[in-house]
């Protein structure tokens, strides 16, 4: 299976590259520079993308390749950072004198390039994001393209099959991006014919080698991406995995029954359910720092299942239903140098030492490739379309103070809407839907009667990947709805508000 690895230079956006490529029926993954050379020596990759990044290439200690690039022998595509640092290791100049461009601009074509075949304009919008640009192209180099501000904008040696873009193609703000990208990997040879489902031979195959004796404990939320990771590793594994739920007293109402119901009913494999309520409150009491109640929770949870199979010395691997989103921004998936927007309890939050081996099967896959992985394995759509769920719980849904009380409110406040935007039909038309709770008091007026009560943010978004988000347009009658049914059905709120950020600037989630 040819591939097109994507050299990770610590931009946000690396895995939007990894992204839009699957959409285009390639098979792609993320390297760092540190692996690219055994990862080449696979020999099935056709192409390599070096990243953006938030750092400047003329830094000391800039991020880089450990061979040259004469040594890659594929094409080469440089974004952003990535075409800074093409120019620089091939006798180019990079600088960072007057030439900010942060959001959209106008891009002109400046020579014909394979790269603009099919783009029906020869100027178009792009994103662009740097501080630093290339002020003089590499010898054998031609410019293709300047920004309105007159920056170069792209630039390609199509003899050695070397690009740079100083945009970004990935984002849904170039619009013509996906047919740069196409007409890139076309050139390498890519004949646009896999898809996701081709990844569940590859995942048995990569777990049977992983998984050499003894038992695995599978983590199970009663998510998507953790229940279809545990039909996974019981269709492979049967006899060898136990399943466990840990009921924080952080999840959604009633999950925990539905989850036991599901597991009775569907699977051929029991589930324990682990009542562990007071061991997360009692570490979360006092704690209002976000990361730290990550922290907390993944420190808790391993306490938990390490109590649990004291009696099962046979245990020795944990899995986890982990995703590249979650990854990403808790850090690198491949250790590199990715900014940390926030820990993930599963990621960033688990403690130091663990008695079992990790293993994370989905740490390079996305949501809805793991959604077709579970139709092939047979659950059905009612559950995964269900919406994304943190791993955190609750906890990082309540702002401030995790208290009983306050987790009691919110799972109300959260059924409320879940079961208005059902009987609008709207549910399935968003990719998450979900309440905050806000510790903050306001004056209302009930019954005659004045109020000095709770506020529920309200937060519904559209997105494809969870990598950039909309708001949902929820009519102005609906949420009215949604506000009524909460207020009127949960004591202690008085007050409800809509999110109306989108993601960037915000994250979905609020903690």
């Amino acid at each position: 299976m040819k591939t097109c690895l994507i050299v990770d230079f610590g931009s946000q956006y690396t895995q939007l590259i990894v992204r839009r490529l699957r959409e285009l029926r390639v098979y792609s993954r993320l390297v760092q520079s540190r692996d690219l050379k055994a990862a080449l020596n696979e020999g099935s990759v056709a192409a390599v993308i070096l990243s953006g990044g938030p750092m400047s290439v003329v830094d000391q200690n800039a991020p880089g390749l450990e061979l040259s690039l004469q040594d890659l022998k594929v094409p080469v595509l440089g974004i952003c950072y990535g075409m800074q640092y093409l120019a620089k290791e091939l006798g180019g100049q990079v600088d960072s004198q007057v030439a900010r461009e942060y959001g959209v601009e106008l891009l002109k074509q400046h020579e014909s390039s394979v790269l603009w075949e099919g783009v029906e304009s020869s100027e178009f919008s792009v994103l662009m994001s740097h501080g630093d640009h290339v002020s003089k192209a590499p010898p054998g180099f031609r410019p293709t393209a300047f920004s309105e501000a007159g920056v170069l904008a792209a630039m390609e040696d199509s003899e050695r099959k070397l690009f740079g873009m100083q945009f970004h193609p990935e984002v849904s703000h170039t619009p013509a991006g996906n047919k740069i990208l196409k007409n890139f990997l076309r050139l390498c040879g890519f004949s646009f014919d896999w898809d996701a489902s081709q990844m569940l031979e590859e995942l048995r195959l990569k777990l049977k080698s992983e998984v050499k004796d003894g038992k695995i404990l599978c983590a199970v939320s009663g998510g998507v991406d953790s229940t279809v990771l545990a039909v996974l590793l019981n269709s492979i594994f049967p006899g060898k995995v136990e399943c466990v739920c840990v009921d924080s007293g952080l999840l959604r109402k009633a999950e925990v029954k539905e989850l036991r119901e599901l597991f009775e009913k569907h699977f051929n494999f029991p589930i324990r359910i682990v009542d562990a309520k007071r061991d997360f409150l009692s570490a979360l009491t006092g704690v209002i720092d976000p990361e730290e109640k990550r922290k907390q929770i993944g420190r808790v949870f391993i306490e938990v299942f390490e109590r649990e199979v004291s009696d099962l010395s046979e245990v020795k691997y944990l899995a986890q239903g982990t995703l590249y989103s979650d990854k990403i921004e808790s850090t690198s998936p491949h250790g590199g140098v990715s900014k940390k927007i926030k820990s993930h309890h599963n990621v960033g939050g688990l403690p130091e030492r663990l008695n079992f081996q990790l293993l994370e099967p989905f740490g390079e896959i996305f949501k809805d490739e793991v959604r077709v992985l579970g139709r092939r394995l047979g659950l059905s759509e009612d559950f995964l379309g269900r919406h994304p769920f943190p791993g955190p719980g609750l906890a990082v849904r309540i702002i401030g103070e995790v208290t009983e009380e306050r987790l009691d409110r919110l799972r109300e406040a959260e059924a409320c809407l879940q079961e208005v935007l059902k009987d609008s039909d709207w549910l399935h038309r968003l990719w998450q839907a979900f309440c905050v709770y806000l510790p903050v008091s306001s004056v209302g007026v009930m019954g005659d009667e004045r109020t000095y009560e709770h506020c529920i943010a309200v937060r519904c978004v559209e997105s494809e990947d969870a990598m950039t988000a909309s708001v949902g347009a929820l009519e102005p009658q609906l949420l009215e709805k949604i506000s009524r049914r909460i207020i009127n059905q949960v004591k202690g709120i008085n007050r409800v508000v809509y999110d109306i950020s989108s993601k960037p600037p915000a994250t979905i989630e609020w903690e």
